[in-house]
């Protein structure tokens, strides 16, 4: 069984997630609209730019989690799946992970996006796996904080080596030069250099450029 592992944002969906989130919010008017849009596009640019301070971006996004029981977040997470995601699903990308599933391969994603706003759409598309950034959560409220490391440009790579041991640990054993990582982002390049089959997908113009040095295949799933 070899290791098929997935970018979320960008990537499987047409979108990022965690932006069209902080949209949600504010259209729901559950955050002060102005600031929050203003904030929440200058961290996506940030983001897209290579540029953005996973701290200060998670201090800001997490925020709103604190500010709502689990119950009331999980019906707003259900309409956010309804009015934003489904809207922006890729038929390509189910095709791709059951070429994989066919093959016999474990599907994981990982994602800088928290686990809150992933998990869900993770289930939706049926992989066997997800790492994601982890939100704090104390007595099933949340704090606004982050828990460990951010799954984000290195911290992904740290974070699957972690979630690897653990695998190994339950006798399942994933060789990453056997293993294919599918993303559409530059900030990703630490993970995709760790990987026998790097694979771009829709890429940002770095990767691209890169890519096509490498000789790396490069996809569409739109």
């Amino acid at each position: 069984m070899n290791l098929a592992i997935f970018d979320l944002d960008n990537t499987l969906i047409a979108g990022d997630s965690d932006y069209l989130w902080g949209q949600f919010l504010v259209d729901k008017k559950l955050v002060d609209g102005e600031v929050y849009e203003r904030e929440n596009q200058r961290f996506y640019d940030e983001y897209k730019a290579g540029t953005l301070d996973i701290f200060e971006f998670l201090q800001f996004s997490l925020a709103p989690l604190s500010q709502h029981s689990i119950d009331e977040l999980n019906t707003l997470h259900k309409e956010f799946m309804q009015t934003r995601i489904n809207s922006i699903w890729l038929p390509k990308a189910e095709a791709l992970l059951e070429k994989h599933r066919k093959n016999n391969d474990y599907l994981l994603i990982i994602t800088a996006t928290n686990l809150f706003v992933t998990a869900p759409i993770a289930q939706k598309l049926g992989v066997d796996d997800i790492i994601a950034t982890m939100p704090e959560k104390i007595d099933n409220h949340y704090t606004g904080k982050v828990s460990g490391i951010p799954c984000f440009q290195e911290g992904k790579v740290t974070r699957l080596e972690q979630w690897l041991e653990q695998k190994n640990q339950e006798r399942r054993e994933f060789n990453l030069q056997e293993s294919y990582f599918y993303s559409d982002s530059f900030n990703d390049l630490p993970l995709l250099q760790k990987v026998g089959h790097p694979i771009a997908v829709d890429p940002d113009e770095k990767l691209r450029n890169y890519a096509q040095q490498q000789g790396w295949p490069v996809i569409s799933l739109r």
